[in-house]
């Protein structure tokens, strides 16, 4: 008998939610890869559609009881990914395209519904803005779960009832199908693609499960059964660990446990540092949902409620009174506390009909976010008296993403007061003393950052953006993103010029981006004279750790020093010196 030696080697991917994981691989099959092209007579045409058919109403049934069995207490998020994903389903050019295929092409159902699903993916991978463009993730997992159907594999994954512990393998993983891994009670998620806006992302950020994504090759090089440990925190899959290994991360898993369950006793505290200064840690969220996530940290109110998930998924466009609904329920629940709300951020070939959609050559510099909506006022005309009427119920700002030039902001404020009026002349409440925001995303408006703050009430910094602009790198093409670089000095002067335009002229200044959850720069932002960062809710607790441990008054030399350098491989060092 040949005996088979267990090889140990790591992976790296993107960490999405934190955490560490210890258990036995448990592999999905991915259903894409055993896609076959053959020819169909014929004479079998008319039952090779009906098959198709069949399959996409199977899938149609298993979605719905899918979310019919969610239980009462489950996150709102996975209620509205069955949702899209049964949208996708019925869109014409999954549910009727395939069929013109296979009579064109005399061709298997499976082969023209994996044809049109490329062209479909395609047509996502043009679209700049990183959420959006990773829809075409969902399009992939509904087209994978008809051929699931169309090859008969069973929809749900057999669970052996002898491991404690698993750890799901995939190339990709699906709404429908984490559901029903967390009725399994996975311990984490890993996936051969994804990024950190992937539904999987946030679906294992929203279950609490450590996940990692785009390990690109996970699903080929694990075994099922094989003994494996995801590190959430950095990003890492260690398969077949020695020994030594193993108790390392045992221990590292036991004391990560640990100081979570220390961190929720911080929920109340101040967020004071050693010597005196107060910062603000606000929540981003995306729906009303995340409110309750967002107060169960502590967090001291909202600094990004991204606007857009209300617009997405859908042919047509929210009215007036569906936004007007979802704002004012953020407000309230909010109870008085500040709620920034950041306007429509959607780009030019990302229009509410996809078969309306504008080709663009570079996205990321066409018509977008505040050029979008400034070249479609009747949009931003709604928006605006919705987000209006919903400050009567709470303490809303107004927050302009992607602003270039002042020119910009100033026909913004000429649309703002026209909505102003439309409710005045309706005789509906509104808070006439709305704060008004601008976003810093853009190297132009960092540089240009002091004149902003005259004619703005507060600026925020978007640091995802302001990086990627900055060094000409998109973070999710794997062929750069190792040159994505936050601590880059041209980064840090960018973001400590708008800090300092800030604080001269005595408007509030936040940070809203990655890198206000990243315990790295922590520090480094707040001897900028940063005061308050907003992050996603999973992040507060451990930010305000690191701030109730510092003193600016300690760290202020090695600040400077970092500051004074143009090289990034000096600077990271000073950095790891500042968090000590």
């Amino acid at each position: 008998m040949v005996q088979t030696t267990k090889v140990s080697f790591s992976m790296h991917g993107v960490g999405v939610s934190s955490g560490i994981a210890i258990g036995n691989a448990h592999l999905v099959s991915n259903a894409l890869l055993e896609v076959v092209h053959y020819q169909v007579p014929k004479k079998s045409l008319v039952s090779e559609i009906l098959r198709f058919e069949n399959a996409i109403a199977k899938v149609k049934l298993d979605l719905e009881a899918v979310r019919g069995q969610l239980p009462v207490n489950a996150p709102a998020e996975l209620a509205a990914f069955i949702n899209t994903h049964l949208m996708i389903l019925a869109d014409k050019q999954l549910s009727e395209e395939p069929k013109a295929i296979i009579e064109q092409e005399l061709c298997n159902a499976e082969w023209a519904l994996k044809q049109q699903m490329n062209e479909l993916v395609a047509q996502f991978e043009l679209i700049e803005d990183e959420y959006l463009r990773e829809r075409k993730q969902d399009v992939v997992q509904v087209v994978e779960r008809v051929i699931k159907v169309l090859l008969g594999h069973p929809s749900e994954v057999a669970i052996r009832p002898d491991e404690r512990a698993q750890i799901l393998v995939a190339h990709d993983v699906s709404p429908a199908d984490a559901i029903q891994f967390k009725h399994h009670q996975f311990a984490a998620f890993i996936t051969d693609v994804g990024g950190a806006t992937s539904h999987t992302a946030i679906l294992a950020r929203s279950l609490n499960i450590p996940s990692i994504v785009a390990l690109h090759r996970a699903r080929d090089l694990i075994r099922d059964g094989e003994l494996i440990i995801v590190d959430g925190n950095d990003g890492i899959v260690i398969v077949n660990p020695d020994k030594d290994t193993l108790a390392e991360y045992r221990l590292r898993q036991e004391q990560w446990e640990l100081e979570q369950q220390k961190l929720k006793r911080l929920r109340l505290t101040k967020a004071v540092t050693l010597d005196g200064i107060e910062v603000e840690l606000h929540a981003n969220i995306e729906v009303p949902s995340d409110v309750a996530k967002a107060k169960a940290v502590g967090a001291t109110g909202i600094g990004l409620y991204r606007t857009e998930f209300l617009f997405m998924n859908r042919r047509e466009m929210p009215n007036e009174e569906e936004q007007f609904a979802a704002y004012r329920t953020v407000a309230e629940m909010m109870k008085g506390l500040p709620v920034t709300i950041r306007t429509l951020d959607l780009g030019a070939d990302k229009q509410m009909n996809p078969d309306a959609a504008r080709s663009c050559t570079n996205p990321a510099l066409g018509l977008r976010a505040i050029r979008l909506c400034l070249s479609e006022p009747h949009i931003f005309h709604i928006q605006l008296r919705a987000i209006l009427r919903a400050s009567h119920y709470g303490q809303i700002k107004i927050l302009i993403p992607m602003l270039s030039s002042l020119s910009e902001l100033r026909q913004t404020v000429v649309l703002l007061e026209r909505a102003k009026e439309s409710l005045r002349a309706d005789k509906l409440p509104f808070d006439e003393q709305i704060k008004l925001g601008g976003m810093i995303e853009i190297p132009a408006a960092a540089l240009n950052a002091e004149a902003f703050a005259r004619e703005l009430d507060f600026l925020s910094i978007g640091t995802n953006d302001l990086i990627q602009y900055s060094l000409a790198i998109d973070r999710t093409d794997d062929s750069v993103s190792h040159l994505y670089k936050p601590a880059h000095p041209a980064v840090l002067k960018l973001i400590e010029m708008t800090i300092r335009a800030g604080n001269k002229l005595n408007k509030p200044v936040s940070v809203c981006g990655e890198m206000a959850g990243d315990i790295a720069f922590t520090r480094l932002l707040m001897s900028f004279g940063l005061r308050q960062l907003s992050m996603h809710p999973a992040h507060i607790l451990t930010i305000k750790k690191q701030v109730l441990q510092s003193d600016l008054r300690a760290t202020a030399s090695i600040s400077r020093k970092i500051m004074s350098s143009y090289d990034i491989d000096k600077i990271e060092p000073l950095l790891h010196k500042l968090n000590l």
